[in-house]
């Protein structure tokens, strides 16, 4: 496709003032290419609304879907926490969930193990709940030595993460409080 003459006339801002368009916001700044360009926002099959994952800020999301994958997401207008604004990470989290590099499958590597293999879901839960009880077993300490209750483990920590939403770090506050863990953080915080 060749491209048209251009001349004095076919400048922006000569197209602005002909046209009345001052702001430059209308047909005087639109291309050729950008008569043709779609946004993927409007192929979208729905609009799902959701919550930013990486801080405690809870900014709204509109999470646009397309043949059950997300294509794009973008602040939600109608949280009253973001106002549609998202900050650099939380309009880049579709990576998060479309990226190359994303992990899809369990990895173990067994003790003195150099490569990592491949691990069932159910039988990866299964050890982690028989290493958390033993663990808790083995470190519980039910009174101190001047008798007060303590109920606690000193064998237990756990860190949240800012990748994770607020509702997955207060499950895990109340599952480290259950468990008698008192080393309870959150990357968001350190």
């Amino acid at each position: 496709m060749e491209s048209p003459q251009k001349t004095f006339l076919s400048w922006p801002v000569v197209r602005q003032f002909r046209s009345g368009d001052f702001l430059g916001r209308g047909a005087a700044v639109t291309s050729p290419r950008t008569e043709t360009i779609e946004p993927r926002t409007s192929t979208a099959d729905r609009v799902v609304q959701s919550i930013c994952p990486y801080c405690a800020v809870g900014c709204g999301q509109r999470v646009f879907v397309k043949d059950e994958k997300v294509v794009q997401i973008e602040g939600d207008p109608d949280s009253p926490v973001s106002r549609g604004r998202l900050c650099p990470k939380g309009s880049a989290s579709e990576q998060l969930v479309n990226g190359p590099g994303r992990q899809r499958t369990i990895l173990y590597r067994r003790p003195g193990g150099t490569d990592w293999e491949p691990l069932e879901l159910d039988k990866a839960m299964d050890m982690i709940a028989d290493r958390v009880l033993a663990t808790r077993d083995a470190t519980w300490v039910d009174v101190d030595d001047h008798g007060q209750r303590l109920r606690r483990t000193m064998g237990i920590a756990m860190l949240g993460g800012a990748t994770l939403d607020n509702e997955e770090n207060y499950l895990i506050k109340k599952l480290g409080t259950a468990l008698g863990a008192i080393q309870i953080e959150n990357q968001a915080r350190i």
